[in-house]
């Protein structure tokens, strides 16, 4: 019989409110493997024991006295550490704010812990999340459990490697540049960046770009879990401007699939796909390049905020400091030639890939070419220049504010292969069907315990 910590979190639930095992018990497992594998990985960097167990303890005797359990009832989840938990520190992964504690949850992870699910840990994360891998000054580098050498991916780093090492069933995290999808990619978990409006979001005042590129979503090792726990962390917060009550389900759009690349875990994921019954061709966004462009031109004019904080040197780790240097000046040449009016763009090509998703409405694409770079490959001359590109196709879908859900494929060389699938707005439905289909076909990866 499997362990409790290998189980995914819709196993976990049906237990526990079927009286199979307690809340207790299932927290427990986790927290003992905690104490097993973090050491190795460093992914979670504040553990929550003593809540967890409170809250385990609650769970059990409600079930006791007769209450009906919830839809995540005595599942553990962590927390990247830029999303809010009562009482725990909101770092983002730098020193200054090490003992910035939240007086209250962010919406959704109030609106999970409704549910059932029980806050065990707070995971790592770049500093700012603006590093494509996962170290800071604060708490020090994660570990991608598939190799020590590669990078586990960020801004969710520390969230994609508790998850594929089985320290959670559950995670939440980010995405404003693919930071759910890239470390998922790395380490071989699933992930749902849902679209712009979906999960509400309210706390300090964020700058217009993050408001409109950036959103926050669980992630899972069964594509199962990311629909248990999206359909409970969409709930109206009228604070949040951007909020859309969408419904979670809409109408049969057909099953066509576009292809974009000749990537190998693409064409991999196209041939379950087409097992599945979709009607899969080779394709190509409309302004695919431009939308890079325009995200780039909108991040860089409006999401940066060094005008309001201290200069980065005196807040980040060394490398940080060398990585933003070499990037910076990438960051904001990657947006080519300067709009009119960005927004005026952004929706005309949002226009443009509606009209061309009628005939096709999923979207078959890499997260980031190639996979995995090595530790460090960041900091090196010349790096910096290149990465926008690889983005182009992660970067273009937080543009639009498309729902994509990343799903594993297989491996290849010792590490994972991923690939996204895109939907229309507010039709993460349609995504996670046929992510679910390409997982049924496609071996399990994860969990593992960290390699060499």
């Amino acid at each position: 019989m499997a362990e409790l910590w290998e189980l995914p979190a819709g196993d976990l639930t049906r237990l526990v409110g079927a009286g199979e095992v307690s809340a207790r018990e299932v927290v427990q497992a986790h927290l003992d493997r905690i104490a097993d594998v973090n050491p190795r990985v460093n992914a979670i960097t504040a553990v929550l024991e003593r809540e967890a167990l409170d809250a385990a303890d609650a769970a059990d005797r409600a079930l006791r006295e007769g209450a009906e359990p919830g839809p995540l009832c005595g599942v553990p989840m962590t927390v990247k550490e830029n999303v809010d938990v009562k009482g725990s520190a909101t770092t983002h992964g730098i020193v200054p704010l090490r003992n910035a504690v939240a007086e209250r949850d962010s919406p959704h992870v109030a609106q999970l812990r409704a549910a059932g699910a029980i806050p065990i840990g707070r995971t790592n994360m770049p500093e700012f999340g603006m590093r494509w891998h996962t170290d800071n000054a604060l708490h020090g580098p994660t570990r991608n459990p598939w190799s020590a050498a590669h990078t586990p991916g960020a801004s969710s780093g520390g969230e994609a490697v508790a998850v594929a090492t089985g320290l959670s069933p559950l995670g939440v995290g980010s995405d404003g540049a693919g930071s759910l999808r890239w470390p998922a990619q790395c380490c071989g978990v699933a992930a749902l960046k849902p679209s712009l409006g979906r999960v509400a979001l309210t706390g300090p005042a964020l700058p217009f770009g993050f408001q409109l590129l950036a959103v926050h979503g669980p992630m899972a090792r069964r594509v199962a879990d990311l629909r248990l726990a999206f359909e409970h962390m969409c709930g109206p917060v009228p604070a949040d401007p951007w909020h859309a009550p969408a419904p979670l389900r809409g109408p049969a759009l057909g099953r066509g699939v576009a292809v974009v690349t000749d990537d190998h875990a693409v064409r991999r994921a196209a041939e379950l796909l087409a097992d599945a019954g979709y009607q899969v061709e080779e394709g190509r966004p409309p302004a695919l390049e431009r939308a890079a462009e325009i995200y780039f031109q909108i991040m860089s004019a409006y999401g940066r905020v060094q005008e309001e904080q201290p200069p980065v040197e005196t807040v980040a780790s060394p490398d940080f400091v060398r990585f933003w240097a070499g990037f910076e000046k990438s960051w904001s040449e990657a947006g080519g030639r300067a709009a009119f009016d960005p927004m005026m763009e952004r929706a005309a090509i949002h226009g443009a890939w509606a009209a061309w998703m009628a005939a096709t409405p999923l979207v078959l694409m890499p997260i980031v070419p190639d996979g995995p770079f090595r530790v460090g490959e960041d900091l090196e001359a010349g790096w910096a220049a290149a990465w926008p590109g690889r983005l182009r196709t992660t970067v273009a879908v937080n543009l639009l504010g498309l729902p994509s859900v990343a799903v594993p494929v297989g491996e290849a060389g010792g590490l994972p292969q991923v690939v996204q699938i895109v939907g229309p707005r507010f039709r993460e439905d349609l995504c996670l069907d046929a992510a679910a289909a390409i997982e049924a076909r496609a071996p399990r990866l994860t969990p593992l315990d960290p390699r060499d």
